[in-house]
């Protein structure tokens, strides 16, 4: 395969997966930083709804109690595990795509994408759950610890290797639907864009063009995707608190209206931005190495389903 000039890589080459990895990280593990304060209030908002009951009050209370330190409680976790989250989520998002694209020919596009987001966002969680469980007690527990280097090892000698697993089925639970929806949500929406609005292929636009369609698709995915998983969201974070002891008590305690609206203003505010500046940054990463923004499949799987149609 022969490359194209001015490229950093060819697509789908070992290197170009590992650009991806590397965007992934970068884009996630800063993103989740900058919101380190409303992923606190979000995450008291979920555990002591009474007392946490809106946005503005909330961090109001925090503030006054804890300190304004207490707003940026858990950031190393939001750095280093929704970074490597991000990494496997984009990196292998991307090889995956490609795997079922060239396996599964006769398939419609989001039977592609569901696939290929579902097997990536597995690998994820099972990266990111560490950190998480971590993360949401120094968050929700003042005592706990002060982040991971002290947070891991008093976790694991309390609960074992299980206590940073705990909430690993919830958290597939939470994030396979998230992920599923966004990326299918996005993939269709740049689509969209480019077909209808747009009305040029997406290598006839310019860079800023294309890191335009991807900002507005980003957006899209991410409100769609946060209605989606809000139900396992809370149950996450009632689990790792152990305000339940498993899920069924978990949704019981919480009630079925919570599980859907407990929060939610918070996460919307907080996953649509959040969504738009990773695949902002992340997209930005790949054009300016040369390669097109995201979006779409293989040539050889778009002829087979135009001449399907």
């Amino acid at each position: 395969m022969r490359g194209v000039e001015g490229r950093f890589c060819e697509e789908f080459s070992p290197a170009y997966y590992g650009l991806c990895t590397v965007g992934g990280m970068l884009s996630a593990g800063a993103t989740h930083l900058a919101i380190t304060p409303l992923d606190v209030l979000k995450v008291n908002m979920q555990v002591n709804p009474i007392k946490y009951n809106r946005m503005g009050t909330g961090f109001s209370t925090l503030w006054k109690e804890q300190g304004p330190s207490s707003l940026w409680r858990g950031w190393s976790g939001k750095l280093f595990g929704y970074g490597v989250q991000g990494g496997c989520r984009f990196g292998l998002y991307e090889y995956f795509k490609k795997l079922y694209s060239d396996a599964l020919i006769d398939h419609n596009k989001s039977t592609i994408f569901f696939l290929s987001s579902a097997s990536a966002q597995v690998f994820a969680d099972v990266a990111l759950c560490p950190f998480e469980a971590v993360k949401v007690r120094v968050q929700t527990q003042p005592y706990f610890a002060k982040g991971l280097v002290d947070g891991f090892p008093k976790l694991y000698s309390a609960e074992g290797i299980t206590g940073f697993y705990r909430g690993l089925l919830p958290l597939w639970g939470r994030n396979l639907p998230f992920s599923m929806i966004m990326f299918t949500t996005f993939e269709h929406s740049v689509d969209l864009i480019y077909r209808k609005f747009m009305q040029r292929r997406k290598e006839e636009c310019s860079r800023a063009q294309q890191l335009g369609v991807t900002c507005l698709a980003a957006y899209a995915a991410g409100a769609v995707g946060t209605v989606v998983s809000n139900p396992a969201d809370n149950i996450v974070s009632s689990l790792y608190n152990k305000k339940a002891a498993n899920v069924m008590q978990a949704v019981k305690n919480i009630g079925l209206i919570n599980l859907f609206t407990r929060s939610l203003p918070v996460r919307i505010t907080l996953v649509g931005p959040v969504v738009t500046l990773q695949w902002f940054f992340y997209d930005s990463i790949k054009v300016l190495c040369g390669l097109p923004s995201s979006g779409g499949l293989s040539r050889r799987l778009e002829e087979a389903n135009l001449s399907a149609e």
